[in-house]
């Protein structure tokens, strides 16, 4: 009996190598990878934690100075979601006293930094320049100031700054003041501050640089050069050390 012939079989083909990325092209990859996580991780921290602000103007002096640079907890009152009118949850709402950064109400791509002196429900008044909460003296913060001996008249178009209320702060609003209480456009000017402004409360600084009208300003490319040796050569005496790593309050 024969037995049937077996069909001889298709030499099998190798299969193909892949070809393995050379040395110079992994570590490439491996930097471009490591790149766009710490940009990514950035990004994730300055939008729901934490991001740096610098004081442009004496509205919060003395206890922020032109020149401060600061760094803002901004999940304490719940981060905002990017390009919606949503917040994550918060910690705490503002209190009296907080140092808080908010969208200015009458132009909200610009950053401002104040006090909040009263809350929902509170009944503010400001008699003479002193500030009065729930018709008790509000105590000044320690290093707030007043630079005008003047007390105006509440009839005339400024005697707002002296003279306001008694008016009740609405729910879900408060009433912010800077520090320097003659010199600051705040909630006696435009009104109660929505919650909804509210970016993220001051905590530390991290930098502090005293102005010089004498420093170069930016004008083209070609300028930068000299802002940059400028400002180095002039880091010991332009800086306030004292002020580096200040927790605000």
């Amino acid at each position: 009996m024969s037995t049937p012939s077996k069909k001889p079989r298709p030499d099998r083909q190798p299969a193909p190598s892949r070809q393995k990325p050379s040395k110079g092209e992994s570590v490439t990859v491996e930097y471009i990878k490591a790149i766009l996580f710490a940009v990514g991780l950035a990004l994730v921290i300055r939008t729901f934690v934490v991001q740096a602000f610098r004081i442009p103007s004496g509205s919060m002096e003395d206890t922020l100075l032109v020149g401060d640079f600061l760094l803002a907890n901004k999940f304490v009152y719940g981060a905002k979601i990017p390009f919606a009118e949503i917040r994550l949850p918060a910690l705490s709402k503002p209190k009296s006293g907080d140092i808080v950064i908010f969208q200015y109400p009458l132009d909200p791509d610009r950053d401002f930094i104040k006090r909040v002196v009263a809350t929902a429900g509170d009944t503010v008044e400001i008699r003479d320049k002193i500030l009065y909460v729930n018709s008790q003296r509000a105590i000044d913060p320690p290093r707030s100031k007043y630079l005008d001996p003047r007390i105006l008249s509440p009839h005339t178009s400024s005697g707002h700054r002296d003279h306001f209320g008694p008016e009740k702060v609405p729910e879900g609003h408060y009433f912010v003041m800077g520090d320097n209480r003659d010199n600051s456009e705040d909630s006696r000017y435009w009104g109660f501050l929505d919650h909804k402004w509210i970016r993220a409360q001051a905590f530390i600084l991290y930098w502090s640089w005293t102005p010089d009208v004498d420093a170069p300003i930016y004008q083209n490319l070609s300028s930068i050069p000299k802002i940059f040796f400028y400002n180095l050569f002039h880091i010991p005496d332009r800086t306030r050390w004292r002020r580096i790593g200040m927790l605000i309050e």
